[in-house]
């Protein structure tokens, strides 16, 4: 796992871009980009005095975990990893090289497995999926801290 950090040598935390990625190319780095995710998120509060919840701490590493497993699973090649704080929010975004964009499938009590980009749906702020001129990003929002409401993912119901 290749790793670069973003954001070092500016002086206020307001213009400050606070992100980390990765490049992966096998499968045993999946632990590695939740460990990375982990540890990013560690940073972001010891070090940028961020709040981060348990449940987000918990919800980046699952998401992590989910995306680079599909992009592994069903892409050739390596993929990237890219974690970024942006507005209350981690953006995980994983590129891969199949063009193939994914679906969610119906729901399914007897099916086992692929049920991964569901679980991503159902913590995520938001999820956006791009296809790029080589390849596609899926790009999910996780909320940094809890909602005041202590809605599971920020979200306002009304």
């Amino acid at each position: 796992m290749v790793q670069a950090e973003q954001g070092e040598g500016r002086e206020s935390l307001a213009d400050r871009q606070i992100a980390v990625s990765a490049a992966l190319d096998s499968s045993e780095e999946i632990a590695e980009a939740r460990a990375l995710a982990r540890s990013f998120l560690q940073d972001v509060q010891a070090v940028h005095g961020l709040p981060v919840s348990a449940r987000a701490m918990g919800m980046v590493q699952l998401v992590v975990s989910e995306l680079v497993t599909n992009a592994r699973k069903y892409a050739p090649g390596p993929c990237l990893l890219a974690l970024e704080v942006a507005n209350g929010a981690v953006e995980v975004t994983v590129w891969d090289s199949s063009s193939d964009l994914p679906l969610a499938r119906a729901a399914d009590p007897d099916r086992v497995g692929q049920h991964g980009l569901e679980i991503v749906m159902a913590v995520c702020r938001s999820i956006e999926v791009h296809r790029d001129p080589v390849g596609k990003r899926v790009k999910a929002s996780v909320a940094l801290a809890d909602d005041p409401g202590d809605h599971a993912a920020g979200r306002q119901i009304g």
